[in-house]
């Protein structure tokens, strides 16, 4: 059935692109808000709680294998109040039933189901559930039914399991009150024993699979080193980058890095590239090159700026949040490649380096395509092809430029244009540095009129606002749009020396701890103190 034959829902005209995503389902979404709220109470029904994002593999799975599906809708629709929350909207809401899930099964992940009172208190939860049991896993229709049939038959037991976890979680996001002091020199010891026992040697990266970029992880190395001498410290830090960057976790022709890897060796991605991740992980390669002088660093910190300013920039300031990894209806279809078109871009000659270094084979290693990813060494192009490093480094840049001349005709993955407020923050913080680092003073004009875009549309009546679309700025800021953009001020007054953003920083500062100090134990609160209809914030 065409989009424009089907019923619009609650969500269609809903400014986050996720609940618009939803807007045509059969089921009776609302927003999170006190409508849906009062609604559960009047109708004596419990809440189904989904969230998600737009750009999530998976929350596209459910949502076509079930949300879509008209005898599920029906299910959902008679024994429950169905609320969709966007994530990247409300992080705050995404919080709290996170440590709910977690608190429940261990696990967590995107979409997040979660069972709950008409109260807000969760007694049941997960994140994707297929239509119909699986292996291991239960299917959402069965759920469904289940906890009906438990709301209509064993309340009381529901009541009083909903009333204990939402104390744990109470408990558990009201951390230990404030003090003084920062965490001693013990704490930083032990945090970095943690990530060295969990540090994988052959394929850099911490654990096993899946396995996620974990920037902060990798600054934290870096001041170890930097602290203690502590040269394992600056090993690990360098070896996973390495790793990552040369997987397929990296878009090796366009640049930018994708969301995960879902295996040990960071081939294979979720294909979705995130604004923040590039942020983070743009200045963890500038830090990087501050600390060895490797040039690679510098390179890459360049062609993921390139890929943000070229594929996520506003035109009017300011960068889009996210782009999918589905594309035609099909993960990772931008991005994959068959060993056939290859050659015909490139040709036989140039196209047997570039299949050699960057692994492509003709039975592929993703669903018979393949993933990029560096397979040799500069070296090996000497000893098997007779080309010397700069030769072969010429060669494949030229290939590469076709192949993205060439990508370019294909149909891209969906963009989310949401203007986040830290998101945005997070990127004027790395373009500043990269400016400064680098020298390149495009980066740094990238950063202040992303700035002076912020400043201009969400800072509404001397109060940040969360996310800007179509004109409009929406949702009342959360400690972390604060937080980032006052550090973001004072990196482009480090880069500039221009008292504007000092004042600004010291500004949001100011209003930060107005808004979210907990004045009574220490520490900030999350989301701002009249922001209610949560368990706990």
């Amino acid at each position: 059935m065409a989009q424009s034959e089907k019923k619009a829902n609650r969500l269609a005209k809903d400014p986050s692109p996720y609940l618009q995503q939803h807007g045509f389902n059969p089921v009776d979404w609302y927003p999170w808000g006190p409508e849906a709220l009062d609604a559960a109470k009047r109708e004596d029904k419990p809440i189904f709680l989904s969230i998600g994002y737009s750009t999530c593999h998976w929350c596209h799975v459910m949502a076509h294998e079930s949300f879509e599906d008209g005898a599920i809708a029906e299910l959902m629709n008679k024994n429950f109040i169905n609320i969709k929350v966007d994530r990247e909207a409300r992080p705050d809401i995404d919080e709290v039933y996170m440590a709910a899930v977690q608190a429940m099964s261990g696990g967590g992940g995107w979409p997040l189901s979660v069972f709950l009172t008409a109260e807000g208190k969760p007694f049941y939860g997960g994140t994707y559930f297929p239509p119909d049991d699986g292996v291991g896993r239960p299917g959402f229709r069965r759920v469904l039914e289940t906890i009906a049939g438990a709301w209509q038959n064993q309340r009381t037991e529901l009541l009083e399991s909903a009333s204990a976890i939402s104390r744990a979680i109470t408990s558990h996001l009201d951390t230990a009150q404030g003090g003084e002091a920062g965490p001693d020199k013990a704490v930083i010891d032990q945090a970095y024993l943690r990530l060295s026992r969990s540090f994988d040697e052959a394929h850099g990266g911490f654990g096993a699979a899946p396995k996620f970029p974990t920037p902060s992880y990798i600054e934290f190395l870096l001041s170890y080193w930097y602290r203690t001498g502590q040269e394992k410290a600056l090993r690990m830090a360098a070896k996973t980058f390495d790793s990552l960057a040369a997987g397929g976790i990296t878009d090796q022709i366009g640049g930018g890095v994708h969301r995960y890897a879902t295996d040990r060796g960071w081939l294979t991605p979720h294909f979705e590239k995130m604004l923040y991740d590039q942020a983070l992980i743009a200045s963890c390669a500038l830090h990087l090159f501050q600390v060895t002088r490797n040039g690679h660093y510098a390179e890459f910190a360049r062609e993921i700026f390139d890929y943000v300013l070229r594929d996520l920039g506003a035109d009017a300031g300011g960068f889009y949040s996210a782009e999918d990894a589905d594309s035609e209806g099909k993960e990772g279809k931008f991005y994959v490649w068959d060993a056939k078109e290859i050659d015909a871009i490139l040709g036989k000659a140039d196209g047997a380096v570039f299949n050699y270094y960057y692994g492509v084979t003709k039975e592929g290693n993703f669903e018979g395509a393949n993933i990029l990813h560096v397979n040799a060494m500069l070296m090996d192009l000497e000893e098997r092809y007779d080309l010397d490093p700069d030769a072969a480094i010429n060669l494949l840049e030229k290939c590469r430029r076709k192949l993205f001349e060439a990508r370019r005709r294909r149909v891209r993955p969906g963009r989310d244009e949401k203007i986040i407020t830290c998101w945005n923050a997070l990127m004027i913080s790395a373009l500043a540095l990269g400016g400064t680092v680098l020298k390149e003073p495009a980066y740094l004009e990238a950063a202040k009129k992303a700035a002076k875009f912020i400043f201009n549309n969400l800072y509404v009546n001397g109060k940040l606002w969360r996310f800007w679309r179509d004109g409009k700025a929406f949702d009342k800021g959360c400690l972390e749009d604060y937080a980032a953009m006052a550090l973001a001020m004072l990196g482009l007054y480090e880069a500039t020396f221009e008292v504007e953003w000092l004042g600004r920083a010291k500004e949001l500062v100011g209003q930060m701890c107005e808004l979210f100090e907990d004045e009574s134990q220490g520490g900030f609160f999350m989301a701002q103190r009249d922001v209610g209809g949560l368990i706990a914030n």
